[in-house]
């Protein structure tokens, strides 16, 4: 399904596939000789998202482009099924294996591979022919590659990432407290408005 997102419709060049339930909503464009697999999700919520020649976004994929974070994937990359991307940088050759996620700001280098339910995290940049392991973390810039149970140096590099500034604009929280009762209304009152002309 094509969607006219805010005025900008999908372009998808001739000889990609593109399934009949996945859906493509706005400023997306897509190489040729893709494959969007069922159920696959590609929206360019308030940036655009462009994906190069002989991509195979797999099954249940979800890609977002987001404000001042347009969503880039380079040429012959693979994105495995239930694999989360939004407004990252995917280089040439790489490898995004099954549950991982890639945030906001991040950028994978040319050949590098995150592999099953790896992360890597808001603002980080993995350098070429890296490898984030299964289930492990790559977080910093330059990225350091640590498993799950390394907490307490993923929270030292994550802190001064700052999640909440960069995707919300907002302070992080004291200790004890939330930011979703301040941003949550926001976030919701915006995906509503800017999504009422879709279709």
């Amino acid at each position: 399904m094509l969607l006219t997102h805010e005025g900008r419709s999908p372009r998808v060049a001739a000889g990609t596939r593109v399934a009949p339930n996945a859906v493509l909503s706005g400023d997306v464009t897509v190489g040729s000789n893709c494959s969007i697999g069922f159920g696959a999700v590609l929206t360019a919520e308030s940036g655009p998202i462009s994906i190069g020649d002989n991509c195979v976004i797999m099954d249940a994929a979800i890609l977002r482009g987001v404000r001042a974070n347009p969503l880039h994937v380079g040429e012959n990359v693979l994105v495995g099924p239930h694999a989360y991307l939004t407004g990252c940088r995917v280089a040439r050759d790489a490898f995004i294996a099954t549950g991982a996620t890639v945030f906001n700001g991040a950028t994978v280098g040319a050949r590098a591979e995150v592999r099953i339910n790896g992360i890597v995290h808001i603002r980080t940049h993995l350098p070429p022919d890296a490898v984030v392991p299964l289930g492990w973390i790559a977080v910093g810039d330059p990225a350091e590659i640590l498993p799950p149970e390394a907490h307490e140096r993923i929270w030292e590099i994550q802190k001064q990432l700052d999640f909440p500034g960069y995707v919300f604009g907002v302070e992080r929280a004291p200790e004890g407290g939330s930011i979703m009762p301040r941003v949550m209304p926001r976030y919701a009152r915006f995906l509503v408005r800017r999504h009422a002309g879709d279709g």
